[in-house]
């Protein structure tokens, strides 16, 4: 079994200013990435998952397969977890800000 690269994060564009009618489709954009980003970690957790029950069964030949899957599952799940975390911390602290 081979385990894909993750593929690099397109480059961000500029900021839109407030006549620009692409900002309206750049949160569109931004949700689609993160929603491919969820898709690709729960692909990668299932690979796990899946070499896990092989490992299990016994019917994994080599178990460096399952470790590197697992713990490749691992890092995308705490880099998605400190990901969100510094969207909540962003969020509440615009949420503080006085009008």
């Amino acid at each position: 079994m081979t385990i894909d690269a993750i593929a690099p994060l397109p480059a961000v564009a500029p900021l839109a200013t407030a006549t620009d009618r692409s900002a309206e489709t750049s949160g569109a954009d931004f949700g689609a990435m993160v929603t491919q980003g969820l898709q690709k970690l729960q692909e990668t957790q299932n690979v796990a998952d899946d070499l896990a029950v092989e490992a299990a069964t016994g019917r994994l030949t080599d178990v460096h397969d399952y470790i590197i899957a697992a713990t490749e599952a691992s890092l995308a799940t705490s880099l998605t977890v400190a990901v969100r975390n510094r969207a909540l911390e962003a969020f509440n602290e615009i949420m503080r800000m006085q009008a």
